[in-house]
């Protein structure tokens, strides 16, 4: 079991509110993404969930029992940290053992979960190395490693992947979904990287100044954004906000149209404008048309569109494609 329950959360810092109030349900099993721009709490949120931070008020609960006055190594969590933390003068083997080790477990057993762990991780090879003799990714696994053999009702990931360049990024990311799935237990995983939260997801928790604006599936929040704020920060290209007439002839304050959901043409259309930048990634063209009276807008085209810097073209948003929102930025 590893349902968790936040009731009215907070923590605060003398009297600023890094996270005001916060009620979240987190079932058991699941794979829950908190994702924000930087300061927006995530990861302070994780903290308290782990026991290393104190709340100031509200309730933690774990399985339906209250642990928020019950410390860290006490909470039946394990957490994964952006740094590996490992023992440089240590094997792999000792590095995943030490937990076990320090919690005077059975030598034979300790053996035994050390083992199963590397298999899992295929770290079966690297038992007997040290630290320094693996590659970043290799020792990422070996933290998380020392996260399994817990047995842990929850894994906690804090920007695991940050340190890691980017198509280590990439193959980390399927390795510890394909964790989740093979052990099925809950997880909670704190990223900055919007891509990370839709391609790992069950469930994603929007977080902006310590306050939860949407909590959905990736493609919940995706197709139907509850604010512009999570509008603006789910989906990558952004999406395209326009105000001003051009919303207020659709009855909005605000109307967002996602790059893929514009078409393009060289002889006629909606809009009229000229590319200020064409970017041709192979499968995909982004390209910035500058359009008169509504500012810059981002199209996503097939990657052999013959279209270039200065080209003169018209874009037309797809029809059930527009999103609406009123003046105080909720959807309509």
């Amino acid at each position: 079991m590893g349902s968790i329950r936040l009731e009215q959360l907070s923590k605060s810092f003398g009297e600023h509110a890094v996270i005001p109030s916060i009620d979240l349900e987190i079932n058991d099993g699941e794979f829950v993404v908190f994702v924000g721009p930087s300061g927006c709490g995530k990861s302070t949120l994780l903290r308290l969930i782990a026991g290393l931070e104190d709340a100031s008020g509200g309730r933690i609960l774990i399985d339906g029992k209250d642990e928020t006055a019950t410390p860290p190594a006490q909470r039946g969590l394990a957490m994964v940290f952006q740094s590996y933390a490992l023992y440089p003068h240590m094997s792999v083997r000792s590095n995943i053992g030490f937990p076990l080790k320090m919690a005077k477990m059975d030598p034979a057993e300790i053996v035994r979960k050390v083992e199963d762990a590397a298999r899992i991780l295929n770290l079966g090879d690297y038992l007997d190395r040290k630290p320094g003799q693996l590659s970043g990714g290799q020792r990422q696994r070996v933290a998380i490693g020392r996260a399994i053999v817990r047995s842990p009702r929850c894994f906690l990931f804090d920007e695991p992947l940050s340190n890691l360049d980017a198509a280590l990024r990439v193959a980390m990311r399927l390795e510890i979904t394909e964790l989740h799935h093979k052990l099925g237990a809950t997880s909670i995983y704190v990223t900055h990287d919007q891509v990370e939260a839709m391609t790992m997801a069950d469930k994603i928790v929007v977080l902006n100044k310590g306050r939860i604006e949407q909590v959905g599936s990736p493609l919940d929040l995706y197709r139907r954004p509850a604010n512009i704020f999570v509008a603006g920060f789910i989906g990558s290209p952004k999406m395209n906000l326009i105000s001003g007439r051009t919303a207020t002839d659709e009855g909005a304050h605000t109307i967002g149209i996602r790059p893929e959901h514009l078409t393009l043409s060289t002889e006629t259309g909606h809009w009229k404008g000229k590319v200020t930048v064409a970017e041709h990634l192979g499968s995909d063209t982004f390209l910035h048309v500058d359009v008169p009276g509504i500012g810059t807008l981002t199209t996503r085209t097939g990657g052999d569109v013959p279209v270039r810097h200065g080209d003169e073209v018209f874009v037309t948003p797809e029809p059930g494609h527009l999103h609406k929102f009123n003046e105080k930025g909720l959807a309509l």
